[in-house]
């Protein structure tokens, strides 16, 4: 099942996860490609593609098989230059029936990593998460103003350096926190950031994107009844922020993502967080699970 108006990156090809992990470390390319096949078939409109630690070259090959095995654009994800550069340069876009390649992805402290447009055009992911101070220093944003203010800044550069980029060719990552342990209002901070991104006519148009599996990381995945914990908390976060223009998620297309109804227990529990502070917020999000 998916949501009308919901972009899926697929998660899975990323080596911070323990099964495909494995897959790297005994080269076993054919798994890996069957995960890129099997999220293309099951919805994926771009398949994530994190190689960890490995070299350039590793990259660069891996990106190649994929592209002979299926036909969606694929997200070089890697915060390595040289390793994105590889990824880029053996990207061809006429395999994917003439799409970009997403770039994952570009900070304020990771600003050459737009000098790769020259090797190859991508949609870049811009994160908000974190932004430089009248210093210059870059740290992480901790309210709702400073993501909006960093994915204002993150627009102009984008096209400050690779000329006028429509706004549906960018992607602002606001940055999303695991809500099992989240006593600092992140996720009140992550509301309010997309509302006033969306509220800003200059970023009309403009692609709102988070890795979701993030959101539940910190829970177990089942209620006591043995029914879905994560999904439904996901769900309703889709429910609650896709009003406000957000519209892509790097997840998983395994997660049966669906649009619920207000008074859905998720959609409750995650309501009361936002008006909850500190640990109340997370014996909420306990409460609701136990």
């Amino acid at each position: 099942m998916s949501i009308d108006g919901l972009t899926i990156i697929g998660e899975s090809i990323n080596d911070s996860v323990p099964s495909t992990h494995k897959l790297f470390d005994v080269n076993d390319i054919e798994g890996i490609i069957e995960l890129a096949r099997f999220q293309a078939e099951n919805g994926a409109a771009y398949i994530d593609v994190n190689v960890g630690l490995r070299t350039p070259a590793f990259m660069a090959d891996l990106i190649t098989k994929i592209q002979k095995a299926v036909s969606v654009p694929l997200s070089v994800d890697t915060p390595d230059p040289e390793i994105a550069e590889a990824g880029l340069k053996a990207y061809k876009p006429e395999l994917a029936g003439g799409k970009k390649p997403i770039l994952n992805s570009i900070s304020e402290a990771r600003l050459e990593m737009f000098d790769l447009y020259k090797t190859q055009p991508f949609v870049p992911i811009l994160l908000a998460t974190e932004g430089a101070n009248e210093s210059g220093a870059v740290g992480m944003n901790k309210t709702a103003a400073q993501t909006y203010g960093t994915a204002k800044r993150m627009v102009r550069i984008a096209r400050e350096r690779v000329g006028d980029v429509a706004n549906n060719e960018l992607i602002i990552d606001p940055g999303i926190i695991p809500l099992g342990s989240d006593s600092e209002g992140n996720f009140k901070r992550l509301m309010e950031s997309i509302k006033m991104i969306h509220e800003d006519e200059d970023l009309a148009g403009l692609n709102m994107s988070v890795g979701l599996s993030n959101f539940t990381v910190m829970l177990p995945p089942k209620m006591p009844d043995g029914s879905p914990l994560k999904g439904p908390l996901e769900s309703a976060f889709l429910t609650m922020a896709m009003p406000f223009g957000f519209n892509m998620v790097i997840g998983s297309v395994k997660r049966k993502y669906q649009l619920l109804d207000k008074d859905h227990p998720a959609m409750l529990c995650l309501k009361d967080v936002l008006q909850l502070e500190g640990f109340d917020a997370v014996m909420r999000v306990m409460m609701y699970y136990s």
